[in-house]
Parts: C-alpha cells; structure tokens; sequence
C-alpha cells in the first residue's frame, strides 16, 4: 500500500481494475456520487478514473490539487481538458488498444449477415414467414476485400478476411510497403484501386477535414456494380445521401453501419432500406473490451502514482529541466516540418523517415523532436490519436523506418531541422530553424532549394524553369482567383534542374488554383498544403 495516495473510480470499470487498485492505494468508489460532489471532493484525491460520461473541465481539473493522473478507460479524452491538464503537470492516460479486437470482430460479424441477410431473414422468420428463397446470399470466400486505412484495426480486418479465403487489397499512404507484404495483402496506389477492385469495402480511417465524405457520389461511381459497404469507424466517412442514391440505383448491393454522423439517431431514410443493416455503435460493446479497459487503465494509473513506465499517455511528457529551454521551442517547428514533408511526398506509401539535426541541436537528445516529427507526419492519419508517447509504436507499426542524423555545424543557421520522407526510392526533404529570441519557426529549404519564409498555415509550392515572367504570373492568377499572398519566396540556385517558389496565404489555396498555374508553360509541379 503506498501510504497516504487515493484513487477515485468514478465510473464503473471491470472489478479486477479496481482491485488491481485497492492492493496498493486508498480507493474510492464514486459511480453513485450527487451531481456536484465531484467538484466538492476531486481536490482528494491523487488519481481520478472515469469513462466518457465525466466531463474533466478546466475548472475541475484545478480544483484537483493533488492530482496526478487522469485514466479514461476508453479510447477517446475529448471528456478531458487536455491543455488544463498538461498545465498542471498531469498525466492524461487512456486505453487505445482495448476495443481493436471487438471492432474488428464487429466489422466481421457486420460483413457476414450484410453478405448472407441474416438481419432480414431472422425479422421475416420471428414475425411468422417463412421465406428462404428470398434471402439468399452471397459467398465471401474468393471474393476482394478492399480496406481503406490499413492501420491496426484495417490490420485485425484483413487477417480475419483472409481466413475466410478472401484476397485482400488495401489503400493506406502511412504504412510501409514492406508491412503490406509481411500480411499478404495487396498495396492499392489510391483508393480509386480499391473501388475497381473490391466486392466489399469496409472503411478503417481516422477522421479529419480530408476524410470527411470519403465516400462520395464519385467514389460509389468508380465502385464495382454490386458492391457492398461496411462501415464500424466513423459515421462522418460517409456522405449517406450519396449512399442512399447509390443504394436506390442498385450500383451498392447493401450497406451495414454501425456509426453515424449524428448519434444517439433511431430515424433515418437507410433504416427503412431493404438493403442496409444497422446497429447502434456496438464496434467496442463486448464485456472483454469493456473489461480490458479498465484493467489497462489501472495499470496505468498504477504505473504513474508509483514511479512506472506510463505507455498509453496523451499529452506531451514533460522536458528534463536542462533541455527544456533548449528543445522547447522547436518541437513546433519539428511537427510542423513533418507534416510539410508528408504532405509534399509523392508515393502511395512511407519506407523511411530520416531527421537531421545541425549546429547547436546536435548537442542534445533530441529524440523527442523526433517524435515531435513523427506526429506530424503520422497527424491525422491513423485510427488513434497520435501523442508524444505512441507515435514511435505507431511508425513502427505500419514499417516505418525512422533515422536521426547528427552534424556538430550547419552551413547557415546556429540550429537546423531537416526531415526527409523516402517512399518507393524518391526523397523529398523540407528543413527549418528558430529565428529571434522566440526561435520563430522559420521554412528554409525545399526540394533542394533555399530560402526563408515564417511557416504558415497555408502554403502553396510550385517548380518551374528559372525564367523570366514566372513570379509575375502566379501572383497575376492568385489576384484573378481573389486569393490573397501573405509573404512570398524563392529558391533558384544554380545548376539547380528547377527554380522553386512558396507562398504563404491566409486562407487555403484551391486546388483550381494550383492546377491553372501548373498548366502554364514553364511550370512542372503544384501542391497546396495546409498545415
């Protein structure tokens, strides 16, 4: 018993969870509190444990002035001021990996009665009509699986799949080639590869502005007639008036969705289609995922009052004292570099990413702006949040290789960052620094050339021949297009094959845009990126 600590079980978790707790601290159990209580006695207590239905606000999280771990037994902390939190020093730890296994199966479970009408048939049967031959299914066995987001639950899906003898193709830019190979699945170039190919498609993606409506009327046009939909992610991956229509014309064959944009919801134009089954975000309800919850958010609770590893953490760890002024304030700048050099690459998937780290920076351990790279780079883009603390599982997880470079001096700045992606055998490189006293972010280097520029939160890049007229007649477009540039740059070293120039400006660049000045002659590339 560590004399003196208290936990508070807030919300019911598995009974092996808190007895887990109660051999080594002083635990509470407050499922039945009166509203208000908490606010009253969190101030108690040296750990709190909850669930989704406990809001954690900034107020509370102050008034907690022993606090120093916050578990959530689940996956999301959106219940939790994070920032507040971090403020005060304290851990915020969850349980990303306790319902995978569920979701998978759920998915499954979902493929199969989509594929074989079990929903159908059983109502049919339960209100007394016998009616075998007009539930008929369909076989998986041989049949293409396309997964679009290929990371650990795409990853439970496929090797379940593949079971039940189905060819599995996949689309995912965040996970390595070689990873593709070691399951045995085929890599797809795009999703557009997966909608030719597959019978079924089943949706394994993050949700972010660009995977909002991933499935669109144009991606169900690009679809094989027939195929199947299921969808045990996120409710918001799908626009469903554009699956209803694709449902009505027959180019879906059925749907099975256990999310939805909007819940609690029990009306819906899909609920009364012949075609769709659904069930109530059910993906993590099984007793062991509700179960392993709890328990890996005791032990992480336990681990962090005790002096232990603490894995599942979501905010940031706190710098040693000595590094803290030095590497502070560029690990912004080492996300944002991330991101930049992500959003630049070419290829359909990431192999390596290599940090080098000049001047003044090469004196540190500077492994945790690395990490600050990998959050970048991985952002966005995986079922989990990405934090400080998972990112390096999660690169290596999907294959990716990860590289520190050092050098004692850098050609023109005290401290430089730079970041490669290497996909397919091509590299694309952005590098950065700290300016003034504040170290401001500062975009020094990209696809071989120099500049300066303050980073930004929406840049548009171009290649182009180093000629004459050039800058002139993308601003002259910007202007027509009523796009406004903030601040402008170029590199045009010699016997460089291109000149480069960057823009920054104060709203995104439409890719319209970028495509009517990639057209002109003399220009070879355009991206616009927002960070």
């Amino acid at each position: 018993m560590n004399a003196g600590q208290r936990v508070l079980v807030k919300e019911k978790i598995a009974e092996s969870g808190v007895e887990l707790l109660r051999r080594h601290f002083d635990v509470d159990v407050g499922v039945d509190w009166a509203d208000g209580e908490l606010a009253e006695r969190i101030g108690d207590y040296d750990a709190i444990l909850i669930r989704s239905a406990t809001k954690l606000t900034a107020d509370l999280i102050e008034r907690g002035s022993r606090l120093k771990v916050i578990g959530r037994a689940g996956i999301g902390v959106d219940n939790v001021d994070l920032k507040a939190a971090t403020k005060r020093g304290i851990i915020v730890a969850n349980a990303p990996e306790s319902n995978m296994v569920a979701a998978a199966e759920h998915t499954l479970a979902l493929m199969l009665a989509l594929c074989r009408n079990v929903p159908q048939a059983h109502a049919s049967l339960s209100s007394g009509r016998w009616e075998r031959s007009k539930f008929g299914g369909i076989e998986v066995y041989e049949k293409t699986l396309g997964v679009l987001g290929f990371g650990r639950i795409g990853r439970l899906v496929a090797e379940r799949a593949k079971a039940f003898g189905m060819k599995v193709i996949a689309f995912d830019p965040f996970v390595s080639a070689e990873r593709f190979r070691e399951l045995g699945v085929e890599k797809a170039e795009s999703s557009d590869e997966v909608y030719a190919a597959a019978d079924i498609i089943t949706l394994h993606l993050p949700k972010t502005p660009d995977t909002v409506n991933w499935l669109d009327d144009a991606a169900f046009a690009k679809m094989k007639d027939g195929v199947r939909i299921v969808n045990v992610a996120r409710g918001e991956l799908i626009d469903h008036a554009a699956l209803q229509r694709a449902l009505e014309s027959g180019k879906v064959a059925g749907a099975a969705l256990d999310v939805f944009p909007q819940e609690p919801i029990t009306e819906h134009p899909l609920f009364g289609m012949p075609n769709v089954i659904v069930t109530p975000h059910l993906g993590a309800s099984t007793v062991e995922a509700q179960d392993r919850a709890g328990v890996i958010t005791a032990e992480q609770v336990l681990a962090a009052l005790t002096g232990g590893e603490v894995t599942n953490a979501v905010n940031i760890p706190r710098l040693r004292p000595e590094d803290r002024e030095a590497l502070g304030p560029f690990m912004p700048l080492c996300t944002r570099l991330g991101r930049l050099a992500m959003s630049l690459g070419e290829a359909s998937s990431v192999d390596r990413i290599e940090v080098r780290y000049e001047g003044r920076l090469s004196e540190f351990d500077t492994r945790l702006l690395t990490v600050a790279v990998l959050v970048g780079v991985l952002e966005g883009h995986t079922e989990e949040s990405v934090n400080y603390v998972n990112a390096p599982a999660l690169a290596e997880e999907r294959g990716i290789q990860v590289a520190e470079q050092k050098r004692s001096a850098s050609e023109d700045f005290n401290e430089l960052v730079a970041v490669a992606v290497v996909s397919d055998g091509r590299t694309v490189e952005v590098a950065g620094t700290g300016f003034g006293p504040r170290n401001v972010p500062h975009l020094v280097s990209v696809y071989g050339q120099s500049f300066n520029l303050e980073m930004a939160d929406h840049f548009a890049f171009f290649r182009y021949a180093d000629q004459p007229g050039m800058i002139g007649r993308v601003g002259t477009i910007f202007g027509e297009q009523g796009v406004n540039i903030v601040s402008a740059a170029v590199g045009a070293e010699e016997g460089a094959p291109d000149a480069v120039m960057v823009v920054t400006t104060d709203a995104p660049v439409p890719q319209e845009l970028v495509d009517r000045i990639v057209a002109l002659d003399g220009f070879h590339d355009g991206r616009a990126v927002s960070l």
